[in-house]
């Protein structure tokens, strides 16, 4: 096979989620223009699965013939070796920062499993992650307007705008409560603010989308309704931004951003403290 020169396969490698090297690494290629094949691989916490993690690896490269690149995170030696023993392109981030920040602190690291350590850590913390998830379930999509007090943020939008994921991702990455309301074809007649959230307007916040984007999202669920149509989507998307100026809730266009975009962008637009677990 004649390799692809823009082509990579990828590797995020961790003994924890894999989330920091997924993060990293994004970030990292982001500035390239390559295509690649990309594999999440959590939790490498025995030998058994560094092996098995060098042979994915290995037969990725029998493929390709190229080297894999292989963003890692790992705090064991022995497992650490066993990885690198592959045909592939390492990029150690934990050492890439923990190297120079003993040496600016003058102290030995003290290696620990990311996963317990930050379960361990603050049990406290990890507790209010987990009562934000089921808050954020609770208050998805409308489900309820109940206990609007409790919510750190309140989402307003159209069907399909990115909502439900941004909401989930506030609550599992930054234990914010968060309540999504979607406002649909019935509600378009009469826009107003829901009477429930207009105490909580300061805490409220619209997110909007472009209507070519929207069509093709409404389309991979409902190919061909009258909720997927171009003209559909343009109107309620008229109404629903002509609402958050007369009301003036600040919003945010989401077509171009990824949910980790948007969740940031929210944040500083709001001025919440991200609660890390």
């Amino acid at each position: 096979m004649q390799p692809k020169t823009n082509f990579r396969d990828v590797f995020y490698v961790s003994d924890g989620t894999a989330i920091t090297s997924e993060t990293l690494g994004h970030a990292v290629l982001g500035q390239f223009d390559i295509e690649t094949r990309q594999t999440t691989l959590p939790f490498v916490e025995t030998i058994e699965r560094a092996e098995s993690v060098r042979r994915k690896i290995e037969a990725a490269y029998e493929e390709t013939g190229i080297r894999p690149l292989v963003f890692y995170s790992i705090v064991i030696p022995e497992i650490k070796a066993v990885i690198e023993q592959g045909p592939a392109h390492f990029y150690d981030i934990l050492n890439s920062l923990v190297v120079p920040l003993k040496d600016d602190l003058q102290l030995e690291p003290r290696p620990m499993l990311q996963r317990s350590h930050s379960i361990n850590k603050d049990a406290a913390s990890y507790q209010d992650r987990i009562a934000a998830i089921e808050y954020t379930l609770a208050h998805d999509d409308g489900i309820s307007l109940n206990n609007l007090d409790q919510a750190d943020i309140i989402l307003l939008g159209v069907s399909r705008c990115g909502k439900t994921p941004t909401s989930l991702y506030l609550a599992m990455q930054f234990g914010i409560r968060a309540v999504n309301y979607p406002f649909i074809a019935e509600d378009m007649k009469s826009l107003v603010l829901p009477k429930a959230i207009e105490p909580y307007r300061y805490k409220t916040y619209g997110l909007t989308i472009d209507p070519e984007r929207l069509v093709t999202i409404r389309q991979e669920r409902y190919a061909n309704s009258q909720y997927a149509s171009a003209m559909q989507c343009e109107q309620e998307l008229d109404k629903v931004e002509a609402m958050f100026r007369r009301e003036a809730i600040p919003y945010l266009n989401t077509s171009s951003l990824s949910v980790e975009e948007i969740s940031t962008r929210l944040l500083d637009m709001s001025g919440l403290k991200r609660k890390m677990c």
